[in-house]
């Protein structure tokens, strides 16, 4: 069976527990870094920082958030929702972290 170079990188050729892993873990991968980024940004408007760093740092976790959940939706809505779910997992995790770190 031949592919063309169509088939060789569409994402939902993929099998669906190898995409739905690589999904979930590119969902925490994006959620540690969006949550990361936006820990930066509320400590930059706590301290009075530079407030076009804090655009930049906004806009650029929200269009890597967006072209993270564009990547995973080309290989289906399974995938989307295991990117979320890593996502969330993060989101979780570092809230979990916050807490330990003010008590």
């Amino acid at each position: 069976m031949e592919m063309d170079e169509h088939q060789m990188i569409d994402v939902a050729a993929l099998p669906l527990p190898i995409s739905l892993t690589a999904c979930f873990i590119g969902g925490l991968v994006l959620g540690y870094v969006y949550f990361r980024a936006l820990r930066q940004t509320a400590d930059l408007i706590v301290s009075r920082g530079h407030p076009l760093l804090a655009l930049a740092l906004t806009f650029g976790r929200l269009g890597l958030l967006l072209l993270g959940f564009y990547v995973a939706l080309l290989a289906g809505g399974l995938a989307l929702l295991a990117a979320l779910g890593g996502v969330l997992v993060a989101k979780a995790v570092m809230v979990r972290q916050a807490r330990g770190a003010v008590l």
